[in-house]
């Protein structure tokens, strides 16, 4: 499948949801992308919110690109969200 996949800089922190949340445009079609805090500590370290959006915002093209990878092979959840592990 050829998905055209663009991801706005538009992240956020979502407390609820203990994660950072940020949409990918696929032709067209908005979808929301997620990764834990959590991950973002093992994966890069932090122990706080602030440090967990700095360092996806420091990595955001290579979460981006597995994003994407994911995006392609259709791996979002039944709300259509897509949750990066």
């Amino acid at each position: 499948m050829n998905q055209a996949i663009q991801f706005p800089e538009r992240e956020e922190w979502r407390a609820d949801l203990q994660a950072v949340c940020f949409p990918a445009m696929v032709n067209g079609i908005v979808l929301t992308c997620a990764i834990k805090g959590e991950i973002l500590a093992y994966r890069f370290g932090g122990d706080t919110p602030e440090q967990w959006l700095a360092a996806f915002q420091a990595n955001r093209w290579d979460i981006e690109e597995e994003a994407g990878l994911l995006l392609h092979e259709q791996q979002e959840d039944d709300q259509g969200w897509l949750w990066l592990s």
